[in-house]
């Protein structure tokens, strides 16, 4: 797919589509650092089948989109309880910049599915942009920087085992980086499909070879942004939580904070899931999408 550019002021954001021009229009929103190629394009196919119209892009800080490299690393061991005095930017950015993409493609509003941390950005752009949101999909998410929905156990296991492992400096370092990263998150019901991983990841370094900082800031967005809980009662749209009862990442109970929150949302949960999506529960996941979107859809 030809990569094609959004632009929200002086940031460019990349981004591809799949599917017929006419179909009920997707974003998905990726997560922490993660380039939009980790939506594996055999999902996007299953969404194209059943007549959607599917864009994923680059969130800002990452992949072909625009990098904030020239305002440092933050330090977050130190600095997370003050990460708005170190935030180059905010989720609520990160959220018009999804809706500068929409804009792009000419897009009055979109179904939003959202990823760990884009999940938590798509929130924020049904909350400061609702007319452009027609329904919500959130996996493996959170309502935003909370002490305990987030495992910081398991966020220091990633930290020390990354930190101790010498990784080399090229293609296939950086696979090997992403698949010891998933064999912490990734599903325990599941089998992960390292060969996969291997290759997101290749292509994500052929893509954007070097480490410029950006998991650190899209990190201090999160924390300079804090606690969505008390808003999300705000949210009108159709909204269905997806997450794993395994999740070693984010806790199950934060999913149940929003679809409690959320008025009129379905939460499912997935025994062995964990912090992916594994490709044995597509077709459900896609099943319970059009499910909800079934009323709404005006393709």
């Amino acid at each position: 797919m030809p990569v094609e550019r959004a632009r929200n002021n002086e940031v460019e954001i990349a981004y591809e589509t799949f599917g017929a021009p006419d179909g009920e229009p997707l974003l998905l929103i990726m997560g922490t650092a993660l380039q939009m190629v980790m939506w594996p394009d055999d999902l996007c196919h299953a969404l194209t089948a059943r007549g959607f119209t599917v864009a994923r892009f680059d969130n800002r800080d990452s992949g072909l989109s625009t990098h904030f490299t020239e305002a440092g690393r933050p330090n977050l061991g130190k600095d997370w309880f003050r990460a708005g005095k170190v935030a180059a930017y905010t989720l609520r950015d990160m959220a018009d910049d999804a809706v500068a993409v929409m804009d792009a493609l000419g897009w009055p509003s979109a179904h939003l599915f959202g990823a760990s941390l884009g999940g938590v950005i798509a929130q924020l752009t049904a909350l400061e942009h609702p007319a452009r949101v027609r329904s919500l999909t959130l996996t493996s998410s959170h309502a935003g920087w909370k002490r305990g929905r987030v495992s910081m156990r398991t966020v220091l296991r990633l930290l020390i085992s990354q930190g101790l492992t010498r990784y080399t400096a090229d293609r296939a370092g950086a696979a090997q980086r992403i698949v010891d990263a998933m064999r912490i998150l990734g599903s325990p019901g599941y089998p992960l499909d390292e060969a996969w991983y291997r290759q997101a990841a290749g292509i994500s370094y052929d893509r954007d070879p070097h480490l410029k900082g950006g998991e650190m800031r899209q990190s201090a967005a999160a924390g300079a942004t804090g606690d969505l809980l008390p808003r999300l009662g705000g949210i009108k749209v159709p909204t269905l939580v997806v997450h794993g009862e395994d999740d070693p990442m984010v806790r199950p109970r934060a999913a149940k904070e929003i679809a409690d929150a959320v008025p009129g949302a379905r939460l499912v949960l997935y025994p062995g899931m964990g912090h992916d999506l594994p490709r044995a529960l597509w077709p459900d996941i896609v099943d319970e999408i059009c499910a909800m979107t079934a009323d709404i859809r005006t393709g």
